[in-house]
């Protein structure tokens, strides 16, 4: 069942991540949309969820008051035609990161006389977690709000994600200096391994939900392509703890 509800008190994009935050924590919710232009909310719902426990979800901002009612606007989670962009536009950002990360690592790479893979992964590596600490950095605040509407360490815990980005920058910094190789590569995969968890819960339940993983400098939708993303670092710093040996 999908019900429309009108919110007041939204006034920037954090408070859109603020108020998805919080309704997405309800119980038996499955999928939400949060107009900020219109001031409105469209949620469908595995089962009957009364205004009152909605508006019980949102008592800690007083700030934002719920009630019910029919809003015009576009059908749930839909863009307009206007609004609607190409895979390749969409991914833009998240596309053009990789493309320089994994240019500078095969370049260094190959520095020596012969492609040293372990060196060109060990480079890959820091630079992808210190341009993404970077991006969740810009915004902190925007970052740890969007993060724990499905990562299952900060929906418990929202201060994990205020630690999460220089978690990131201490393992770029660890990555690129080389230091305890098997420490680095081993918090990494119990890091990327729990935060791919709620990755893959909203995927699996086509949760149409922004992927804080450039924090809330770019709008980035939640995808297979937030998978192949943790699933990479996953890969390969196992892969690495394996040449080690």
């Amino acid at each position: 069942m999908i019900h429309d509800y009108t919110i007041s008190g939204m006034t920037c994009a954090g408070c859109q991540v603020t108020v998805q935050n919080l309704l997405s924590r309800v119980e038996g919710v499955k999928k939400l949309r949060i107009d900020l232009s219109k001031g409105a909310a469209t949620i469908e719902m595995d089962k009957h969820i009364s205004t009152q426990t909605l508006q019980k979800a949102l008592s800690a901002h007083p700030k934002y008051k719920l009630s019910e009612g029919i809003v015009n606007m576009p059908a749930p989670f839909t863009e307009s035609p206007g609004e609607k962009k190409s895979w390749f536009a969409t991914y833009k950002p998240i596309l053009l990161i990789f493309f320089y990360i994994t240019l500078v690592s095969i370049i260094t790479g190959l520095s020596g006389e012969h492609f040293t893979i372990t060196l060109a992964m060990r480079i890959f590596m820091a630079g992808f977690f210190l341009v993404f600490s970077f991006f969740k950095l810009l915004n902190i605040k925007g970052f740890a709000d969007s993060y724990a509407v499905y990562d299952i360490v900060a929906k418990k815990r929202k201060a994990w994600g205020f630690i999460y980005p220089f978690v990131e920058l201490a393992l770029g910094i660890a990555y690129a200096t080389n230091m305890q190789p098997a420490i680095t590569n081993s918090i990494t995969l119990f890091v990327m391994g729990f935060s791919i968890i709620g990755v893959l819960q909203s995927v699996l339940n086509k949760r149409k939900i922004k992927c804080a993983c450039l924090g809330a400098v770019f709008n980035l939708p939640m995808s297979t392509i937030t998978i192949i993303e943790d699933g990479l670092m996953i890969a390969m710093s196992l892969a690495m703890l394996f040449m080690m040996q």
